[in-house]
């Protein structure tokens, strides 16, 4: 330990070489919750109408294997090594030749950095193991909430847990700033959905915006809440039109919000005090 504290280098190598790790089994997790989810909604509703569901394989973050989605091959250890692999490989299963899907390596790779600088930003310290948590769960939910428009309670709620528990004794923020960022995280949205239903008839948001607000509250204080909304809200609109003029995208189509906040809470992590030091100043 001491020996990585006096060499920030190759702290920051280590904490990357973690994260190409972590994204691997983020990509299991971006894959596998919503059918976790699904599976779980389908017992709930089963049990409520008196029926009963045939047990099927386990299906979870471990079990079964990881496979090819073409040929259901299973991916030997040698072709699961983050990035490498992929580049190996040229981008094709060993077996049927199909193709594997860039955003695995994406996804990796993106872990890795945003790791890696995570370590050279903090430090030897509490403040990159509470960053790399943070991190890890914002890449998680925004790619699960593009796929399927779901931001998991299995990750929103423990986050925000997780939040208040590191700054119990001023981990990045007082306390009571975490406690009041995630009361205002989650009723900022819980307002502004409601407003938003009142006026258009119809649902803006989700709930589970709501619940990710309030964990980068939890997280990040009070007093990054409004850097966070606006961050999310401008970069949301700039795609969101661009998507409808550009992209043909529909405008009834709905754009999840998860993204822009998860994207928000970390440059609010980041560089927040800085930017808001520059509006200030």
């Amino acid at each position: 330990m001491d020996y990585l504290e006096s060499y920030p280098i190759l702290f920051t190598a280590v904490c990357a070489i973690v994260g190409l790790m972590m994204g691997s089994f983020l990509n299991v997790a971006i894959s596998r919750l919503p059918k976790m989810m699904e599976n779980g909604w389908k017992n709930q509703c089963a049990e409520l109408e008196g029926r009963t569901i045939e047990a099927g394989p386990p299906f979870n973050l471990v079990v079964p294997r990881s496979r090819c989605d073409s040929c259901g091959h299973p991916i030997a250890p040698r072709d699961n090594i983050p990035v490498l692999s992929y580049l190996l490989l040229g981008g094709k299963c060993r077996h049927c030749k199909a193709a594997i899907p860039s955003r695995t390596p994406l996804v990796e790779a993106l872990t890795g950095m945003m790791s890696g600088y995570a370590a050279w930003h903090f430090g030897f310290g509490i403040g990159t193991f509470g960053s790399l948590i943070f991190v890890w769960a914002m890449i998680a939910l925004a790619f699960i909430d593009i796929d399927t428009q779901l931001l998991p309670d299995s990750i929103t709620l423990p986050l925000l847990w997780a939040g208040l528990l590191f700054n119990l004794e001023g981990g990045y923020v007082s306390l009571e700033s975490a406690v009041l960022g995630a009361v205002f995280g989650y009723l900022s949205l819980w307002s502004l959905y409601w407003l938003f239903r009142l006026i258009m008839k119809k649902e803006g948001m989700g709930y589970g915006d709501f619940k990710l607000l309030a964990a980068i509250g939890a997280w990040l204080g009070a007093g990054q809440l409004l850097l966070v909304i606006l961050l999310s809200s401008f970069v949301g609109a700039v795609i969101g039109i661009a998507m409808i003029v550009l992209a043909r995208h529909g405008r009834n189509i709905p754009i999840p919000f998860g993204p822009y906040l998860a994207g928000g809470g970390l440059i609010a992590l980041f560089w927040g005090r800085e930017i808001a030091r520059a509006y200030l100043g």
